[in-house]
Order: structure tokens, then sequence, then C-alpha cells
């Protein structure tokens, strides 16, 4: 039996060495959730920041079986993975885990993973949400939000950041069949719960972590978890689970914090003015009214 500390084995599948940033979340996140899946797991890495830093050439952090697919296709290699699995008589031996980035995910890659949901392909997806196309620039994607300055949504004269809220993704999700979950890089235990619980589910399960990315939201890298924390203590991205399209909350901030101060922390929101904070703050407080009476009525969703 591996040692154990806090419940967390301290086996290593994802060596350090590796080629992020300081202060990466998606690191983190790879770390932590092979330490739920285990050594007999397969990886099917979408195109962005963990397979750029995870793997240049001739060198590599994954200690198991790892597989590169295009930025669109991670779902549909991960499915095809399955069904191999299933050919060979070895399905229940082996977890099937695919990471894709925010972009590879509610953008370029949905596709494929709608696909693979709707056909009921048993494998777990994790998004590591950083908010941005973070590799190739830190352009906008479907998860960066409102306001947030990018290199494709800069804050000026004409717009002040993106113009849209972000894609709710865990319910698009949801509506297909999938156990869905929220996690957060501050909350490890949380996490690698989530992830054993997907690898476990007889279908798709879709678990979206928020992953802190010094880089591209312009603070220290030594903030990371400070941040993570303020994204969940201000309702920013709540801690959930979604089954069988039943929401049930994972953690309630014992005092919520304002939106502002998680804003305020960030290079990417400091152009933000009373008004658009005040739409922020409104918005959180609607999204999270709104699991909260999902979960008091305990009705399917979808």
């Amino acid at each position: 039996m591996d040692d154990k500390i806090a419940g967390i084995t301290t086996e290593e599948h994802f060596a350090s060495g590796h080629r992020a940033c300081a202060g990466c979340g998606a690191a983190l996140m790879a770390r932590l959730a092979l330490k739920a899946a285990g050594k007999n797991t397969i990886v099917v890495n979408a195109t962005g920041c963990l397979e750029v830093f995870s793997t240049p050439y001739p060198e590599t952090a994954w200690k198991i079986p790892w597989i590169h697919g295009a930025f669109e296709n991670a779902a549909a290699i991960a499915s095809g993975v399955d069904r191999a699995l299933k050919s060979l008589g070895k399905r229940k031996d082996v977890n099937v885990l695919a990471f894709g980035g925010d972009g590879g995910t509610f953008d370029i890659g949905f596709q494929a993973l709608s696909g693979a949901a709707e056909r009921g392909d048993n494998f777990c997806y994790i998004c590591y949400d950083n908010g941005a196309y973070m590799n190739t620039g830190i352009q906008r994607s479907g998860a960066t939000p409102k306001y947030a300055s990018t290199t494709t949504s800069p804050a000026g004269s004409k717009i002040h950041g993106k113009t849209e809220f972000k894609k709710p993704m865990p319910f698009i999700m949801a509506a297909h069949g999938a156990y869905v979950a929220t996690a957060n890089i501050a909350f490890p235990l949380d996490f690698i719960e989530k992830v054993k619980k997907g690898l476990a589910f007889n279908g798709p399960a879709y678990i979206q972590v928020f992953s802190t990315c010094p880089t591209g939201w312009k603070l220290g890298g030594g903030f990371t978890i400070q941040i993570a924390r303020l994204a969940v203590e201000s309702n920013i991205t709540p801690l959930y689970e979604i089954e069988k399209g039943v929401v049930k909350i994972s953690k309630k901030p014992s005092k919520v914090i304002p939106v502002d101060e998680y804003l305020k922390s960030q290079g990417r929101f400091k152009h933000l003015n009373e008004s658009e904070i005040k739409e922020i703050q409104e918005n959180v407080d609607e999204n999270w009214q709104k699991l909260l009476d999902l979960e008091k009525n305990k009705s399917k969703m979808c």
C-alpha cells in the first residue's frame, strides 16, 4: 500500500522538472489528478500549455502511457482508447483520463467532447480552466471572464476587456448526461475525490478545475493558491457536483467575500470601474442563488 499523507498518496506519476511557469496551476492539477487515477491509467492530452511544458522532446514528465492529440480531438482519442480497451477485455483494469485547457474544451474541442458524451463513452475528461488560450499568446476563450483583458479582448477605448460572460460549460455537459464536477487546485482533497468518482462513473465524466495562470493573469507565481481560494470564497467559481441532473454544492464559504477582493488581485482586471465590478458581483450573486435553489429543490436540471 502506498504511503499516504492526509489521504493523498505520495507516489508520483507526474514528474518534477517540467518546464511550466512558476506557480502554474495546470502542473499542480495534473499531479493531483494522477494521484487520484493511479498508475493503471492512459492519459490523452490536447495541445496546450500542459502538453507543451510537460513534453519538450525528447523529455517527458509523464510516468504513465500518454497520448498527445490535436487541439480539437482529445475526447475523440479518449473514445478510441475506451473502445480499444473494451475490445481487448481490459477496460475494467485501466483508467482513461483526458486533459484539455479551456480553449481546447469550451471552444475548439467541444464538438468531439459533446459527441463522446452523447455516445456515452466511458472516460473522465478534465478541463484545466485558466481562462484563456495561454499557450498561444493569452487570447480570449469561451471561459474568459467578462471584462478580463486578453490580447484579443484588450482593455482600451473601444472595449473594456472581454464583452461576454463565461460559457456555462458544466451545465452544458450535465445536459449530456455526464457526471459533472467543478474543482479547484487550492482544495486538493475535494479534487482528488471528484476525479476518483469521475473515473468510477459508468459513462462520460467532466471535471472543470480552476487553474491559476500567473502569466496570463498578471500576478506573482507565489499567489497561486491564495488566488484560487479567493475564487471559491467570493463564489466566482463555486465547488459543486451534478449527478443525474441533480446539483450538490461541495463547499459553501463560511463568509462570502466581495468579488472585488478577487478581481483587484490580478492585472487582467486592473482597468475595471465601479459599474463593471458591480455588474460582475450581481452576476456572481445570481449564479450562486441559482445553485442554492437547484440544490434545495433537488429536482433534475435536465
